[in-house]
């Protein structure tokens, strides 16, 4: 099991284009339902940064093979900042973490 997050700041202007792109992903994603694979994305407050969770549970991340997610990634380096970093996450404890209907 891997569990990652990637971090990115948007330039101005960018933030709404990058959260509908974001968006079609996940359409896809509760359309196809991936097996053995969590995601998760949040805007942080000052509507620029983004981060990306992901836990996949296999060896093949199935979001990288979503057109959805290769359309987000194409013109990423062309609405970022700060461009995407991705780091490794050990899990230390969770207590009722996104407990909430999923959307």
């Amino acid at each position: 099991m891997r569990r990652l997050m990637v971090r990115y700041t948007v330039k101005q202007g960018h933030a709404e284009t990058n959260e509908e792109l974001i968006r079609a992903v996940y359409r896809e994603l509760h359309e196809l339902a991936p097996q053995g694979f969590r995601y998760a994305t949040f805007r942080l407050e000052d509507g620029l940064t983004f981060v990306h969770l992901a836990q996949v549970d296999g060896e093949v991340n199935p979001l990288v093979e979503l057109p959805a997610f290769k359309a987000f990634t194409a013109g990423i380096s062309e609405r970022t900042d700060e461009p995407p970093h991705s780091s490794a996450l050990s899990k230390i404890g969770t207590y009722r973490l996104f407990t909430e209907e999923e959307s």
